[in-house]
C-alpha cells in the first residue's frame, strides 16, 4: 500500500462541475487508464441521481454522500510487549477522503449484473441518505473503534 502518488498536486478540477473531489473520484474509478470511460460512467451516474432526487444538484448529492461516508476514527494495530492491540485513532483529512472514495467504489464493484453508472447512482443516493454498503462499512469501523476504546492510551 505504500505507493505515494503526486496526484494531489497535479489534480485538475473535473470539466463539468469544476470539482476537485469529482476529479479525484473519477481517477479512482478509472480502470486501465481509460479516463473517458470513467468520466462517462460518473456523469451518467450524476444524471441518474438528478432524475431520482429532484430538488438538489447532483454534484451536491455526490459531495454530501462522500462527506457522510468519511470515517472520523479508525483502529490501527499497535504492538505493545508482544501483543498487538487495535488502537482507535483519529483519521486525517486526506485519509478520510481516500477511505470514503475507496469504500464507495468497493461497494459499487461488489454489486454485480447492472451497468456501473446505475450501481454508482444507487450507492451515492444511499450514502446521501446515510445508508448502503459504504455507510455500513463506516459504521463497522466506528463500532470497532468504540469497542477498543480501552486501548486508546496506546495511541502514539
Amino acid at each position: 500500500m505504500g505507493r505515494i502518488t503526486a496526484s494531489r498536486k497535479q489534480l485538475k478540477p473535473d470539466p463539468n462541475f469544476g470539482s476537485l473531489l469529482a476529479a479525484k473520484f473519477i481517477n479512482c474509478l478509472m480502470w486501465d487508464g481509460k479516463k473517458a470511460v470513467a468520466q462517462t460512467v460518473f456523469y451518467d451516474a450524476l444524471e441518474e441521481i438528478s432524475k431520482r432526487i429532484k430538488d438538489s444538484e447532483p454534484i451536491e448529492v455526490f459531495h454530501q454522500a462522500v462527506e457522510n461516508v468519511k470515517p472520523n476514527i479508525e483502529v490501527r494495530s499497535k504492538r505493545v510487549g508482544g501483543a498487538a492491540y487495535q488502537v482507535p485513532m483519529q483519521v486525517n483529512r486526506n485519509r478520510q477522503q481516500s477511505l470514503a472514495i475507496r469504500w464507495l467504489l468497493i461497494a459499487v464493484r461488489d454489486k454485480k449484473g447492472r451497468p456501473t453508472h446505475l450501481k454508482l447512482a444507487d450507492e451515492l443516493v444511499a450514502a446521501y441518505n446515510r445508508e448502503g454498503a459504504a455507510m455500513t462499512r463506516r459504521e463497522n469501523v466506528h463500532r470497532m473503534a468504540d469497542a477498543n476504546k480501552a486501548f486508546a492510551h496506546f495511541a502514539w
